[in-house]
């Protein structure tokens, strides 16, 4: 049967900054996920929308078309509204782990379909893979299984689910269009309205250490996600939350698995205490769920009773040792006084060095790998403090790593004001 459009035609036409009709977003995406559209076509259609970016109308058809794709999910026999968070990535940005069990202890269900890292920001599956047993991969029903009975889950996106963005984020990796804003909100949130919740809270980084540097495009990004969320019917609102120093005091897969237990058992840095709370009060409210206050939930210890029940429930072992490293590294202060700057993308990228990270998608990652940091900006230092720990498998790794911390971090007399970004920068949806 012959085909509706040539391929050619509707890159021509993007090209040439004219809209593209409903009937060609359709028969470009779907023939693209069928393999009639070749990858060089689909590179010079992501370069075309990077550069002459869409409409609102484009966008949303482009996620419709995505969704329609592949399979949507149905929670309704959960028993509990569902709520979930999706954040654009950062160093350190551990926060699904203890956000998960804590908003399941308050009554919501949290259904937390979450990918791997690539290069220097975590993926949540990554550092949950460090616990030993513990499995990404569940069928739809043991997904629902896992909800029904824990009120959390945290596993991989099926492959039924929005197959057309899980082709085309491959593609976009590789041709330099990742970072165009229509197909960054097509591609998130065709999978979360596909995977079926009632509400959605958005976590968009801003900073060195984030995708989004600015936050001009930060925003941009944040209210056309809130507005495809709201057209398909999903309740949903944006945070604008600073990345330009790392989240908490790690960085990698078991160090920031062994922090998130901190957290859930009452302890932790601020800063992860402070968003997982801010989070969480935002997913509930959207959920229509008023039950007790998250901060009770982490004080009485009903969040670590879901963690504990959530990691079991997938085969985890929640009192097994977790990976240590075989190699440290300890960075000193220079002098005393304040530290001014620890930068989150130089942080990140060191870590990456360490193994903490992959550099193409088939890499494999090391679970003990990555930076603890012993002081944050604003902290009072002494000359010889340790200021970080490199951990890796490998003592050869440390020096690339150290390279890429040179002129990440400085300290300044006491009284040197310190710029920093607030946590919570803005509120953006219902």
């Amino acid at each position: 049967m012959a085909e509706k459009f040539a391929a050619v035609d509707v890159i021509v036409a993007k090209r040439d900054k004219r809209e593209l009709t409903d009937e060609q977003i359709d028969w470009v995406v779907d023939a693209y996920t069928r393999g009639v559209v070749a990858d060089e076509q689909m590179s010079a259609l992501a370069m075309a929308i990077l550069l002459n970016d869409m409409t609102p109308r484009e966008i949303a058809r482009w996620t419709g078309a995505m969704i329609a794709s592949g399979e949507r999910m149905d929670f309704s026999t959960v028993g509990r509204p569902t709520v979930d968070k999706h954040s654009t990535g950062g160093v350190g940005d551990k926060i699904t782990l203890p956000l998960a069990p804590v908003v399941a202890a308050c009554g919501a269900a949290v259904p937390q379909l979450s990918g791997r890292g690539l290069g220097y920001t975590g993926g949540t599956l990554d550092k949950l893979e460090s616990i030993p047993g513990w499995r990404a991969s569940l069928s739809n029903e043991e997904m629902l299984a896992v909800l029904r009975d824990v009120g959390a889950v945290i596993c991989a996106a099926g492959d039924g689910l929005a197959p057309a963005d899980k082709k085309l984020y491959a593609l976009r990796d590789v041709t330099g269009t990742v970072e165009a804003i229509p197909l960054i909100a097509s591609s998130i949130m065709s999978k979360k309205i596909a995977e079926g919740t009632g509400a959605l809270v958005l976590d968009v980084k801003v900073g060195s250490g984030a995708f989004m540097k600015d936050e001009a495009r930060a925003r941009a990004l944040a209210e056309r996600m809130v507005a495809l969320g709201e057209d398909a019917g999903v309740r949903t609102r944006a945070l604008l939350t600073a990345m330009d120093t790392p989240l908490g005091l790690t960085a990698g897969n078991a160090l920031e698995v062994r922090e998130s237990v901190e957290v859930l058992a009452g302890g932790g840095p601020a800063d992860v205490v402070e968003l997982t709370l801010v989070l969480a009060r935002n997913m509930l409210e959207l959920a229509g769920v008023h039950g007790p206050d998250p901060e009770e939930v982490l004080r009485d210890g009903r969040a670590m009773d879901a963690w504990r029940r959530m990691i079991a429930a997938q085969g985890g072992d929640p009192d097994a040792p977790l990976p240590v490293a075989p190699e440290q590294h300890v960075v000193t202060a220079e002098r005393s006084g304040v530290l001014t700057r620890l930068d989150a993308l130089a942080v990140g990228v060191a870590a990456w060095r360490l193994g903490a990270g992959r550099a193409r998608k088939e890499d494999p990652v090391s679970a003990g790998a990555g930076i603890e940091m012993h002081a944050k900006p604003g902290d009072a230092v002494t000359a010889r403090q340790p200021l970080l720990t490199l951990h890796a498998d490998d003592a050869g790794r440390f020096a690339a790593s150290l390279r890429d911390l040179e002129g990440g971090v400085a300290i300044g007399d006491p009284g040197t004001p310190i710029d920093l970004l607030p946590l919570v920068i803005d509120q953006i949806g219902s």
